[in-house]
């Protein structure tokens, strides 16, 4: 699929093994695409990823995106202060589904991560996407694929700035990472 201008919306390459994919979003439309054929996997409802990449990157734009196209509605905000937003698709792709948006930035007591129920949450059914993973490490449990976002060193003369284009690397550690990388090359 192309945008209005005949360029590619994301461009990328799995790796021979299927367990890394490496591309770049053009711009937040590349982005959008990325999220819905992730979002088309069966495997993102019961997945777990984590977001790497600098402070303003594009991972809360990525998260939003990929909600909107697993049918969540209303208002999908940063879970910046509260460290965690649940969310809810009554009637997405896949039907009813429950996620919730980890940000651990701010992160950094880990009898917090009992005492706030984390434990529970990573434990129950649904999709967890978190932002800043660090901060949390040891704590999580398994990670289906780790995705990293960053700005384009050398952005060529006929991309959009506004949004800037993006360098995305995404990497499979289980079966389910897996299937989630075979959903961006069909």
């Amino acid at each position: 699929m192309e945008s209005g201008s005949h360029r590619p919306l994301i461009v990328g390459t799995p790796s021979p093994d299927g367990a890394r994919w490496d591309g770049r979003w053009l711009d937040e439309t590349g982005t959008a695409h990325f999220a819905q054929r992730l979002a088309a996997s069966p495997a993102i409802t019961n997945a777990t990823l984590t977001l790497a990449g600098d402070l303003g990157a594009g991972k809360t734009t990525f998260v939003r995106h990929l909600l909107r196209a697993l049918g969540v509605q209303g208002r999908i905000k940063s879970p910046t202060y509260a460290v965690v937003e649940p969310h809810r698709a009554e009637a997405g792709p896949h039907g009813a589904l429950s996620a919730w948006h980890f940000d651990f930035y701010r992160f950094g007591d880990p009898r917090e991560w009992e005492d706030a129920g984390f434990r529970e949450l990573f434990a129950s059914p649904g999709l967890k996407l978190v932002e800043w993973p660090e901060r949390a490490a040891g704590l999580m449990g398994a990670v289906d694929a780790a995705l990293t976002i960053g700005p384009e060193e050398t952005p060529s003369d006929d991309t959009d700035l506004t949004d800037g284009p993006r360098q995305v690397t995404m990497q499979a550690f289980t079966d389910t990472g897996r299937r989630l990388l075979a959903a961006l090359n069909t």
